[in-house]
């Protein structure tokens, strides 16, 4: 066993010694983009699992081992990678756990503090805890986010989204079940093959492989069926993970609805914009906010570059960029409502309204207050300026049954098809207005 380092303040440290026989185990939000980022890891020569542990004993050790007060997806980050570590399946003194930290105002950044009292707590204090910030909270010897790392995360997480894109717009209209799911691995054996070998990591290759997606995801036969569209909208962990919103993707195609979810690049430049712009509010080096800058417009040219893909296609319906999000807020929140997903819960509802999806469930963690009032809060001011939006804000949390949020959802579903039936008679009317009274001949 390594022997076990920690710094002045008594922080355990994961150390080079640790990296060489230590597997690193992250948490599941998306299971597409974390897995290429779990191949670029293992590029740089770390020993890194995914987790794939769900259902009730996640729930219970979350539960059990912090406090009730914590929000929801602090419980069940803490309680999976906590059930992975007692399953049996890995060493308890050769793991080490990841957890990202934004160093915002949101309580995610001290999810890191809960998680090492959570393992003080289960006896399993000799865990290493390892953050992934970009704001310098804490360092490892064993664990640098290099730059070339950095960069290759920027491909992962554009890839991950066009796949997210086409793959939603693809599955609920296959002929044949499972075409989607075997395209969306297809897509993923390349990439991982591809990134493994240090390829399709520039700016052409990716262009490239942008078309060789959509091409895969277009020879998948369909039918010319229309169905309700639904965004997806929330809290980051319990919008994407499946264990947080209870596979909510999932019953929505159940019930005959195209899941419409937003790509995690927004999220990223919002989280870069929020940077330039505290420089502008509350002062700062105006170094920080040129780099910010420069940062914000080159992941806004790969996002373009996906954007423009989905155009080409003329077959899949393509997202605006981070600038239509940013335009959709004017008049509704500032700039400086940052905290947890900010004014950009509230953009992507409005995106969705005026691009066609007016059909939005809004997922709620318990304890996640920036949310309640950016999503929660925002719901009547949206209903106000476009009263033809159907939104319903659904509760996640450990005492929440899983019936009661699906019969909310369906009833949701039964107004949009109401409304769907509604604006079609109306256009029929108008049509034979328009046509006139047939003369006889």
């Amino acid at each position: 066993m390594a022997e076990l380092v920690y710094d002045k303040t008594g922080r355990l440290l994961f150390t080079k010694e640790m990296r060489k026989d230590y597997t690193l185990l992250i948490p599941q939000m998306l299971p597409d983009h974390f897995a290429m980022l779990v191949s670029i890891f293992r590029s740089e020569g770390y020993h890194v699992d995914m987790l794939e542990n769900t259902g009730r004993p996640v729930i219970d050790a979350g539960q059990k081992y912090v406090h009730n007060d914590a929000c929801y997806p602090a419980i069940l980050v803490i309680g999976q990678l906590i059930n992975a570590v007692q399953s049996g399946k890995y060493d308890p003194h050769k793991v080490a756990l990841i957890i990202t930290q934004t160093g915002g105002g949101c309580r995610a950044s001290n999810y890191i503090h809960l998680l090492r009292k959570a393992l003080e707590k289960a006896g399993l204090s000799y865990v290493p805890v390892i953050s992934v910030n970009l704001s310098g909270l804490e360092r490892n010897p064993g664990f640098v986010l290099t730059p070339g790392i950095l960069r290759k995360a920027v491909f992962a997480i554009i890839y991950g989204d066009l796949i997210l894109n086409v793959s939603n717009q693809v599955r609920p209209y296959e002929l044949t079940k499972g075409d989607t799911d075997a395209a969306v691995q297809k897509c993923m054996d390349f990439l991982l093959k591809d990134m493994d070998n240090g390829k399709g990591m520039t700016f052409k290759s990716m262009e490239a492989n942008f078309d060789r997606i959509i091409d895969v995801f277009k020879a998948v036969p369909v039918s010319l069926e229309k169905k309700v569209l639904v965004g997806v909208v929330g809290e980051i962990y319990v919008k994407y993970a499946p264990l947080g919103n209870n596979n909510l993707c999932d019953f929505l195609l159940s019930e005959g609805a195209e899941p419409v979810v937003p790509g995690l690049m927004d999220f990223i430049i919002f989280k870069v914009n929020n940077r330039e712009v505290d420089v502008g509010l509350y002062g700062g080096k105006w170094i920080k906010e040129k780099f910010c800058h420069w940062l914000q417009n080159y992941l806004m040219k790969y996002q373009h570059a996906m954007i423009n893909a989905l155009k080409r296609s003329n077959r899949f319906r393509a997202p605006g960029d981070f600038h239509d999000l940013h335009h959709y807020i004017q008049g509704y929140l500032g700039d400086g409502n940052k905290m947890g997903e900010g004014w950009l819960l509230t953009a992507e509802m409005l995106e969705l309204i005026n691009t066609g999806v007016p059909n939005i469930v809004c997922t709620q963690p318990f304890g996640c207050l920036p949310n309640h009032i950016v999503g929660k809060g925002m719901i009547r001011k949206i209903k106000d300026d476009y009263p033809w939006s159907n939104v319903v804000a659904i509760d996640y949390d450990p005492g929440a049954t899983k019936i009661n949020q699906e019969n909310r959802i369906k009833l949701m579903l039964a107004n949009a098809r109401a409304l769907a039936k509604e604006q079609a008679c109306h256009m029929e009317e108008k049509e034979e207005s328009h046509a006139g009274p047939v003369s006889a001949s």
